[in-house]
Order: C-alpha cells, then sequence, then structure tokens
C-alpha cells in the first residue's frame, strides 16, 4: 500500500508540473506577443496596424477585417500626425537632457556620461512631428553658407557674445557670419591649416599632403570653421563636439553645410570603426587626456591609421606654468609609452605621429602600461561598446593593409596548364622577393614614407580603387567594382527623377541611411555634397570600406534616433531600410517620423524597397506634410532577387505655432 501511495503521489506531482511549465510557457508567449515590439514600437494602435498591414507584419486588426470580408489597404488613411510642442523644435531625443533630469539616471559628470546616447523608453517617446522655429527660411546654399546663415534658423546668438574676441561668429540684422576664427586660430582657419601642412614640410603648405591625407577627426570643433576650410585642400573631417555649455555649436556647422556629429569622448567609443582617419585634431578642445590611464588618447590611437598624426594645439604644448608643465611632462610621458613620436613641435602646437608597425609594442618592457588590447577584442565593435585602456596593435595583415597571396591563390588565379604551372611558380618567388623588399624599404619610418602606412591609394584615386580591407567581408577587386558601377547607374537613374525639382546648388547634406560599401556617395564626387554614411549596428561594420574609399559615416542601429539635430539633411537615400526594420520589428511609423525629424523642409527623400513598402509609406505622405515627385521600377538587380521600386518624396515647408500654415 505504501508503494502505490507513493506511485500515486509521484503521478501528481509529475501531472503538477506539467501544468506548471505549460501554463509558463503559455504565459512567456502571450507576454512575447504582447511585448514583442521593439522600444520604437510607440503610439497608437492604430498605427501599428496600418504599419504591420502594409509591412507584412501581423495584427489582430488584420483578423478583424478579413472577418468582415474588407480589405485593411482600402481605408487604412492615416489623416494626421500631432505636432510637437514649440520648445521641442531642436529636439534629439536620444541627447535629451530633460529626460534625463525626468528620468534621474544616475550618471558620473566627470566622466561625460550626460553628453552619451540615452534613447526614452516606448512611454516616454515623442510621436509628433518637430516644428521649424518660427520664421525659418531654407537655408542659405553652399558655397554662401560655409560663412553665413539665416539666424531665424538657429535663434541662439550665446556663442556670438561669448566668443566675440575669437572670431566663431557675429550677429549681422538677420543673418549670422562665420569668419572662419576659432578659440586657438583667431585669424582664421585657413592660416592655421596652412601653418600645419607648413610644419610637416608638406608640398606648397597643402595639408592633404598630396592626396595622401584625406580623413580627419576634429575633437571638440567648436562651430566646425576648421572642418569647413579643410574642404578645399579635398580634405574631410568628421567634426565632433557634444551639446555641452556651446550649444547648438554642432547644429550651426551643419546649417552651415559642413560634415559634423554629435558625439562625446566619454565612457563609450565612438561609433568609427578602427584604423579611419589620417588625422586627429585638438584645439584647445578642453579635454582631460590623462584620466583613466589615458583611455580617451587610446580612443584616438585606436582610430588612427598606421602613421596617422595627432595635431594638439593647446597651451600644455608651450606654457610654462607649474600645472601646465606637470600636465605635458605627464602626456609626452604617456604617447612615449604608446609608441607615438614628436613628428614635430612649434610654437603651440605638437603634432605627434603613429607608429607603422608593431615593432616598439614589442620592444616595450614587460608590464608597461597601458597594455597591449587582448587578442580577442575587435576594435571595430563600436555601437554601445565601452571604451577600453589599451592599445590595440596592427594584425599580421594591416601593417600596411596589404596581404601576400598564397601560392594557391596566385597559382589559381595564373595557371592554365602544366607549363604555365612552372612559369607560375617561378613568378611567384620573384613576385613575393621583390614584394617583401619594397615592405622592407616601406617599414623604415622615415620622413619619407611615414604617411604610407595606410597602404591606400591617394585621393581621388582611393574613392574607385578596391581597399585592401575588402577580403575581411570576402569581397573581391571584381564585386567591389561592379558595386560601384551598379550605384553610379542608380545615381544617375535618380538625379533624371529628381531633375525637375533641383538645381545644381538645392543639395548639400545627404544620409545614406544603408550605405553597404559606400559606392551611392562614391557616385555624387562630381556633385558639390557630402554624404553621411550610415551602416546598421547589426551588420557587417563596412564602415571601414567606406572610411578606406576617403568617404565619412557613422554605425548606427534606426530602432533609434539619430544622434543630430532637427532638419539637418537635404536629401535621406533609404535603400531596403524600412525592409530591415520590418525583420527588426521595429516600428516603421516611427522611422518615418525620425526621417522627418532630421530632414530640412524642401528636402528630399528618395525610398528604394519592395512595393509594400512604398504602398506604406504613400499612405502617411498627408500626415508627414510629405508629396510625391517620382516613383520608378528599379533595375533587375537586387541581390535579394526581389523587385524594387523607387520612389522620390519631397517635404513641404510648413510652419506653426498653434496650426499648420502651408507656405505655397
Amino acid at each position: 500500500m505504501s508503494r502505490g501511495r507513493n506511485d500515486g503521489d509521484l503521478k501528481k506531482r509529475l501531472i503538477t508540473w506539467i501544468v506548471v511549465i505549460a501554463i509558463i510557457c503559455g504565459c512567456l508567449y502571450i507576454y512575447s506577443r504582447n511585448n514583442g515590439t521593439s522600444a520604437l514600437e510607440y503610439g497608437s494602435k492604430s498605427l501599428r496596424k496600418l504599419g504591420s498591414s502594409y509591412l507584412g507584419g501581423e495584427d489582430d486588426g488584420d483578423e478583424a477585417s478579413s472577418k468582415s470580408g474588407e480589405d485593411p489597404q482600402d481605408d487604412a488613411m492615416l489623416k494626421s500626425i500631432p505636432v510637437c510642442d514649440d520648445r521641442h523644435s531642436e529636439l534629439i531625443p536620444c541627447l535629451d537632457r530633460n529626460l534625463i533630469y525626468q528620468t534621474r539616471l544616475k550618471l558620473d559628470l566627470s566622466l561625460m556620461e550626460h553628453y552619451e546616447r540615452h534613447c526614452p523608453v516606448p512611454e516616454r517617446r515623442f510621436n509628433c512631428l518637430i516644428p521649424p522655429p518660427p520664421g525659418y527660411k531654407v537655408p542659405i546654399k553652399w558655397p554662401k553658407s560655409r560663412d553665413v546663415v539665416w539666424k531665424a534658423n538657429i535663434p541662439h546668438t550665446h556663442l556670438a557674445n561669448e566668443k566675440s574676441d575669437q572670431n566663431w561668429m557675429v550677429v549681422k540684422g538677420d543673418k549670422i557670419e562665420f569668419p572662419g576664427g576659432g578659440t586657438h586660430f583667431h585669424y582664421g582657419a585657413d592660416k592655421y591649416i596652412a601653418a600645419i601642412a607648413n610644419m610637416l614640410n608638406f608640398s606648397n603648405d597643402i595639408l592633404n599632403n598630396e592626396g595622401r591625407l584625406r580623413t580627419v577627426l576634429d575633437v571638440g570643433c567648436g562651430v566646425a570653421s576648421f572642418g569647413g576650410y579643410m574642404l578645399s585642400s579635398d580634405m574631410i573631417a568628421m567634426s565632433l563636439a557634444p551639446n555641452d555649455v556651446h550649444q547648438n555649436q554642432i547644429q550651426f556647422a551643419l546649417e552651415r553645410g559642413i560634415p559634423a556629429y554629435l558625439g562625446v569622448l566619454g565612457t563609450k567609443r565612438l561609433p568609427y570603426p578602427s584604423r579611419s582617419f589620417e588625422l586627429a585634431h585638438c584645439s584647445r578642445c578642453r579635454i582631460d587626456w590623462l584620466q583613466r590611464n589615458g583611455i580617451l588618447l587610446l580612443e584616438l590611437d585606436r582610430l588612427l591609421r598606421p602613421g596617422g598624426y595627432f595635431a594638439y594645439s593647446s597651451p600644455e604644448a608651450y606654457a610654462q606654468d607649474e600645472e601646465d608643465l606637470r600636465i605635458w611632462r605627464e602626456m609626452s610621458a604617456l604617447v612615449e609609452r604608446m609608441c607615438w613620436k614628436i613628428a614635430v613641435k612649434r610654437n603651440q602646437t605638437v603634432i605627434w605621429v603613429k607608429p607603422l608597425t608593431n615593432d616598439c609594442y614589442m620592444e616595450r618592457e614587460p608590464g608597461t602600461q597601458p597594455p597591449l588590447c587582448k587578442s580577442d577584442d575587435d576594435p571595430d565593435a563600436v555601437w554601445g561598446v565601452p571604451m577600453e585602456a589599451c592599445i590595440t596593435p596592427y594584425s599580421d595583415r594591416e601593417y600596411f593593409n596589404y596581404a601576400l597571396p598564397t601560392p594557391f591563390e596566385f597559382l589559381a588565379a595564373h595557371t592554365v596548364n602544366m607549363f604555365d604551372l612552372l612559369l607560375c611558380f617561378f613568378s611567384y618567388i620573384e613576385f613575393v622577393m621583390e614584394v617583401r623588399n619594397v615592405l622592407s624599404i616601406l617599414m623604415i619610418p622615415s620622413e619619407q614614407h611615414k604617411a604610407k602606412g595606410s597602404g591606400l591609394a591617394p585621393w581621388p584615386a582611393r574613392l574607385t580603387t578596391p581597399p585592401p580591407r575588402l577580403a575581411d567581408f570576402g569581397y573581391s577587386a571584381e564585386m567591389f567594382e561592379k558595386d560601384t558601377e551598379v550605384w553610379q547607374h542608380r545615381v544617375e537613374n535618380y538625379w533624371n527623377l529628381l531633375s525637375p525639382k533641383i538645381q545644381p546648388d538645392t543639395l548639400r547634406n545627404l544620409m545614406d541611411m544603408k550605405a553597404n560599401l559606400g559606392s551611392f556617395a562614391a557616385a555624387l564626387k562630381s556633385k558639390d555634397v557630402w554624404v553621411m554614411n550610415v551602416v546598421p549596428e547589426d551588420g557587417p561594420n563596412t564602415l571601414k570600406i567606406i572610411y578606406d574609399r576617403g568617404l565619412i559615416g557613422s554605425v548606427h542601429n534606426w530602432c533609434e534616433s539619430f544622434s543630430i539635430y532637427p532638419r539637418t539633411y537635404d536629401l535621406l537615400h533609404a535603400w531596403t531600410v524600412f525592409s530591415d526594420i520590418e525583420k527588426k520589428d521595429c516600428g516603421a511609423e516611427d522611422l518615418l517620423i525620425e526621417m522627418d525629424r532630421i530632414l530640412r523642409p524642401t528636402g528630399f527623400i528618395i525610398i528604394r524597397d519592395k512595393p509594400s513598402v512604398v504602398e506604406f509609406v504613400k499612405k502617411h505622405l498627408s500626415a508627414l506634410h510629405w508629396e510625391a515627385v517620382a516613383t520608378g521600377d528599379a533595375e533587375q538587380d537586387t541581390e535579394q532577387g526581389e523587385d524594387e521600386v523607387v520612389f522620390i518624396i519631397q517635404k513641404k515647408m510648413w510652419l506653426t505655432s498653434t496650426s499648420f500654415s502651408d507656405t505655397e
């Protein structure tokens, strides 16, 4: 009897556990269905239903419509989207200090965490259109905009008063002028740039060094006059500054038509891959480079190419008071342990150069700080990744970004028969010896060879030359060249569709929301524009290919808001971005609202995606105050094997205080 009772109890317990597990699994399933949407799935139920019906998602409302025999696409037309309060005309959702105060985030102000990205949870997202400020006008066209903008577009004169003795900016009537000065270069960025080139003995005092220097990181850039005046030397700077006490400095830079990005050297890596810049620059940027074992300087080291330069203009480089001398001694000791050398020091500026090889790192005494990064550290992983106080060494393939082919690769490319095999064998030996002789010469860090550490072709040839790091993604030179050719054709088609609406100076600030290899931007070289190339954070980090081509960009997740002011870009290019959002289960409606936020009034959007996406966007045109410009069938050349449609949209100019008012 005892055994029977035990067996019965065991069965009861077993059944009980099965029921409990089934209930738990059922609850988890229901929870995942109800809460599986992303942080951007915020807003009215009607918006979510509309998005799911047109992007192929599932929704209970669709089932109800189907049961009643109605097609949800027949009636689903969004009538309006609310407008945000006027005080949000400069809202940057993931850099909103009001959000930090309201949610009482515990941040370390000494580490600049309050200037880093902190995106709102779904319940705190703004599901409304950002209004322009009163009196907003279509921005002044480039190149005139480099020197003057409308005051109404950025109604802030604080910097003009605070920096009046440094020629940052001057208010004149309804305009703000930019004389080209800066905290360190009162008499003009052009003269300062030429002085740096002269210090480095570059030909004709031109800083691009015959195309060898192309990409620049300007840290603490102010209103970006340094980057603005570099453009005439065929160089492009990523001008970087936080939204700090010098509010709107990046907004002024972008209004001027100068490439810029809101970011800070805080606790997270900057959203750029390793070895992206030939030159980093800091002019009175007020950064404590010694903090946390030099972690901020080591972040610059990660971003510099082999043989790259860091130009530093600061009191520590020349002042003789006790505190500045202490900082200079400690900073000099730090960069020496990092194997940087002084290329030149003159007056108030010092320029260091990064080593070309790992040799110096290997020769350091054991235990020398900062250490080398661990072998499993990925220097190109940047989205939300904390900085590390370590030196990123070069891999065997990266000294000159050049790798010799293996014998098998060489033979496969050159042999046809046995006779060819013998000839090819001797050719390979000769080839290897010749290349190694050349590299052994280039490895000498002499004045003649310092700038060759990247192994890239000079600009502009590097734009269309297959970069060596293509091999990291398994791409061949032929694939690269085909991609360049395809996008050249596509961009020509875009401009044909846009031609009735634009003049040569209509567009200046462009964004490619899914840049892949950067061929969209490369196809625009003849245009007087610049492109912010965006690479998804969860895909192949092809951004390093983009930088190797002499272009600039950032890693980003389109489930979140971009780190930039409203009304920044004249044109957004969205190639299958909405299809990607659908796969991520993000809110496509929120992406539309974000695109509207960063697009200038009268700006354009080019959507290249599947037909259902285009139909979905069309349902929102009226609510967003957009209008269709052109529609065209894309070429049958997509990798997905699926038809794509090109849809071009223009954002209308509208102003509001309490209601909409079209200016047409």
